[in-house]
C-alpha cells in the first residue's frame, strides 16, 4: 500500500470519528430530523484534503456508525453522502473553498433533502408519507449551513496562515 493512501485513509478515519463524536455532542432536532452540523464540516474537510471518493466513504461510514449507535436516523445517509460527494467534486474541479461550501449546502440541503423523502417513506412508515416531498429540505439546509459556516471559518483561517497549503501538500507527497 502506498504511503499517500495510508495517510489519506488515516485522515479519513479521523474525520469520520470526528463526525460521529460530533453527532453525540452537537446535534439539534428540527422538524423531525436530527441536525448534525459537524458532519457537514467533515464533508467539506474531506473534500478539501482527500477528494470526493474518500469524502463519500467517510460520510457513509459516519452515517452507518451513527445509526448503529442509535445517534442518527436513516435520513443521515442521503444528507451526508450527497453533500460529501458534490462538494468533493466541486473542490476537485475548482480548488475553490467558497464554491465547495456552496456545493455542500446544495448537495446536502437540496439534493439530500429531496432524496430523504423516499427513504423516509420506505423506512419510517406511513407518517413520513403524509408530509410534503420537500419537508426535509429545510432541516437539512439548517444543518448544512451551520456546518458549512464552521468549515468556512476553519478553512479560511488555515488559508490565511498558510496551513491549508501545507496540509494539502503533506497529503500529496
Amino acid at each position: 500500500m502506498k504511503s499517500d493512501s495510508v495517510k489519506k485513509l488515516s485522515i479519513a478515519g479521523l474525520l469520520c470519528a470526528l463526525a460521529v463524536a460530533g453527532s453525540l455532542f452537537f446535534t439539534f432536532p428540527v422538524l423531525g430530523s436530527r441536525c448534525a452540523p459537524v458532519q457537514h464540516m467533515v464533508n467539506i474537510l474531506c473534500a478539501v484534503f482527500l477528494g470526493p471518493w474518500y469524502g463519500l466513504a467517510a460520510a457513509f461510514i459516519a452515517s452507518l456508525l451513527r445509526n448503529l449507535l442509535g445517534w442518527g436516523s436513516i435520513l443521515a445517509f442521503p444528507g451526508s453522502m450527497c453533500g460529501a460527494f458534490l462538494c468533493g467534486l466541486v473542490y476537485w474541479k475548482t480548488r475553490n473553498p467558497a464554491l465547495t461550501l456552496i456545493a455542500e449546502v446544495i448537495g446536502t440541503g437540496i439534493v439530500g433533502g429531496l432524496a430523504a423523502y423516499p427513504l423516509a417513506i420506505a423506512f419510517l412508515g406511513q407518517s413520513a408519507a403524509d408530509i410534503a416531498f420537500t419537508a426535509y429540505v429545510v432541516p437539512f439546509l439548517i444543518s448544512t449551513v451551520a456546518g458549512s459556516i464552521l468549515a468556512g471559518i476553519l478553512l479560511f483561517a488555515l488559508q490565511k496562515n498558510g496551513g491549508l497549503k501545507a496540509m494539502q501538500s503533506a497529503l500529496e507527497r
